[in-house]
């Protein structure tokens, strides 16, 4: 299906039995917490799916099994993070092939590509799958910068048409429209600037909490882009210790625990993650149990109904 590149897109989490399989039970109704909640995409395999950890055929399961669920009602976004150009492009070419609506693009692993290396991995990925793509600018985690220069060479792909932007740097959103104006639709990958990056003109939040909370992720979204930003303050105020659960390097495992306690997904991680104990776990428990406690109740009309 067409993508509208807009909107709340979950980074969603990988589910896994106790003997470390794929849990697409528990998977499912996550997904199905996020569609009715109201949410415009799903993203699959991320850094927050635990990419690092699946097997090619489990990425493809992933793929093929909420195509199937997602059912054409939002579209679905695979992540590519491989460390050589011919598998990303073989994996980008399996997940079009069993029905993945778009990828999203991290720069090369391990190898630290320099500026022409990079435009080169991604252009070449372009060029050999035909699905619309976000590129993934994340310098803090993955230590390769997308500058605008390095953007501006990009922009000859025609199916290069998104950027998640997670420098860290919000004024970043606004260099990327005072460059290219509407070439990119610009989205915010960091859930502690979400609500700063919409107020500069974000199109979209590719979220990490939503997961745990996704009718206030939403909620905020939606009060956003319809100008009624008092409303929205008051519940990313109530969020924000939560989501700074979202820049922590075990942020898999405290997402994980929220969308637990929340009611929506389990604990389980791949090794050599492990899941969080002793004063962490309390110390997380408390952020996440007093968010529950005091969750705020949404005005009318601020998730599912305001118009996309």
């Amino acid at each position: 299906m067409e993508i509208i590149w807009k909107g709340v897109f979950p980074a969603v989490t990988t589910k896994f039995t106790a003997d470390d399989r794929l849990d697409l039970a528990a998977f499912d109704l996550n997904i199905e917490a996020q569609l009715e909640a109201g949410v415009d995409g799903i993203v699959l395999g991320g850094s927050l799916g635990e990419a690092s950890t699946l097997t090619n055929d489990e990425k493809i399961t992933l793929v093929k099994h909420t195509v199937q669920l997602s059912a054409g009602r939002v579209p679905v976004i695979f992540n590519i993070a491989e460390q050589a150009t011919k598998a990303a492009i073989l994996l980008g070419k399996q997940a079009m092939d069993n029905g993945a609506d778009g990828l999203m693009l991290l720069p090369p692993m391990r190898y630290k590509a320099d500026d022409r290396e990079t435009v080169t991995y991604f252009t070449d990925i372009a060029k050999n799958v035909a699905l619309p793509i976000m590129i993934y600018n994340n310098p803090v985690d993955y230590a390769i910068n997308i500058t605008m220069d390095m953007f501006g060479e990009l922009a000859a792909q025609s199916n290069i048409v998104a950027i998640k932007e997670s420098s860290r740097d919000v004024s970043n959103i606004t260099r990327l429209f005072n460059r290219f104006g509407n070439r990119f639709s610009v989205f915010t990958g960091v859930d502690t600037l979400a609500m700063e990056s919409l107020s500069v003109g974000a199109d979209g939040w590719l979220a990490g909490l939503v997961n745990a909370f996704p009718k206030e992720t939403v909620a905020i979204y939606r009060l956003m882009k319809a100008g009624r930003y008092d409303e929205a303050r008051t519940i990313y105020r109530w969020f924000l210790p939560v989501l700074e659960l979202d820049i922590h390097p075990k942020l898999v495992q405290y997402i994980k625990l929220a969308e637990a306690c929340a009611g929506l997904g389990t604990e389980p991680v791949r090794a050599p993650r492990l899941t969080i104990t002793g004063a962490e776990r309390e110390r997380v428990l408390a952020i996440i149990n007093t968010a529950i406690a005091t969750r705020p109740v949404l005005p009318a009309n601020s998730w599912g109904v305001i118009e996309k």
